[in-house]
């Protein structure tokens, strides 16, 4: 009697794959993994792996409790030959004693789309990722690793572009042999700062695939002698480096942005994000480096954008920001317990001003893309 190639195996065969990192993130989104060779692809598709959740980081884990189990999801197996040859990832769900484990964030995420599908709601996600090309000088301090950009204003310098030109075309190349559809990639507000882009998805498998593009982004700089950072404050004077997210809800294949009966494009009953943001910041960005803002944001601020999907053209209306100005929202005092800020969290719906036309961008996630 012939056993059935498990799903996991026969990818791994199809695509010439010699090892697999089983990987997940941690809640601070640190990637950890082992290196499963293929040998034993059938075992770690029936089983897992096993990882001592305390060491491996922000799991939610003491030293005595039980291992975490990460069972792969074929779904989102991730040939990565542009790192090593044979090389290949799969993102994993983490389990405990058989149970997925609360406090992994891909479980929390799978638990959120369930509540969604409950509403029949499908959620989809575009998101842009920016970070830092950084090197260490004869001190051990972090500069930028190109030394000609200074630039005053180098935000979609051509020239600091070109000169990054090898490494933004192979992480453009990486993305488009795996069929993510990368689109844009382009020098940012920050010396040394860049962002590339890739189409939206489903809200999983958008997630997956930032994780994977951070090590994908991360690994091909070292190539070259490199660090890509996604810190978000690595230098005190420079813009900070984000995580833009455009979400859409979608019911029976149709957009529910933008709702017609609302002057912001939202339904009656979706909350504005705005009102709850200041708040959240807490847990979406708890580092201080994310509040040092003495460049362009002196001040949290929030934006919506409910003005394109992908079945309406981008023109319709603008992200637009609402500053706050309220005295309790301080966040950039990193010595200080972040106080909530009553300005952001009225009940109220905040009053929006005019948008005004967009350039006909592409509308490659679910929100207007910068």
């Amino acid at each position: 009697m012939t056993s059935t190639a498990s799903p996991l195996a026969t990818l791994a065969k199809e695509s010439g794959t010699t090892f697999i990192l089983a990987l997940f993130v941690d809640l601070t989104g640190k990637p950890c993994a082992k290196l499963v060779p293929v040998e034993a692809v059938e075992e770690l598709a029936r089983e897992g792996v096993g990882f001592a959740g305390y060491a491996a980081g922000a799991m939610g884990q003491e030293p005595k409790d039980p291992d975490i189990m990460a069972i792969p999801d074929p779904a989102s197996f991730t040939p990565v030959p542009f790192v090593k040859e044979g090389l290949a990832l799969v993102h994993c769900d983490p389990h405990v004693e058989g149970e997925p484990w609360r406090f992994a964030p891909r479980v929390i995420l799978r638990r959120m789309i369930e509540r969604a599908a409950e509403r029949d709601l499908s959620v989809y996600l575009g998101a842009e990722i920016e970070y830092f090309l950084v090197a260490k000088d004869e001190r051990g301090a972090l500069v930028t690793a190109d030394p000609s950009d200074s630039a005053a204003r180098p935000c979609y310098d051509a020239r600091g572009v070109t000169r990054m030109f090898d490494h933004l075309a192979s992480v453009s190349t990486a993305m488009n042999q795996l069929g993510w559809g990368n689109y844009a990639n382009d020098h940012e507000d920050g010396n040394g700062q860049f962002e590339q882009n890739f189409d939206y998805a489903d809200v999983l498998t958008t997630a997956d695939r930032v994780i994977t593009a951070r090590y994908l982004i991360s690994m091909l700089a070292e190539q070259r002698g490199m660090t890509a950072t996604f810190m978000p404050k690595p230098f005190g004077d420079r813009t900070g480096s984000g995580l833009h997210m455009h979400l859409s809800l979608w019911k029976d294949d149709e957009p529910l942005f933008p709702a017609a009966d609302d002057p912001r494009g939202l339904p009656t009953w979706c909350a504005c994000p705005t009102a709850t943001a200041s708040s959240c910041a807490a847990a979406t960005a708890p580092p201080t480096r994310t509040w040092r803002l003495p460049a362009r944001s002196a001040r949290c601020s929030t934006a919506s954008s409910v003005a394109s999907t992908p079945a309406r053209p981008a023109a319709a209306t603008t992200p637009t920001a609402r500053p706050c100005r309220s005295p309790s929202c301080t966040p950039w005092r990193p010595s200080r317990p972040i106080p909530p800020c009553r300005a952001c969290s009225t009940a109220s719906a905040p009053t929006w001003p005019a948008t005004s036309p967009t350039s006909s961008a592409r509308s490659s996630s679910p929100g207007t893309a910068r």
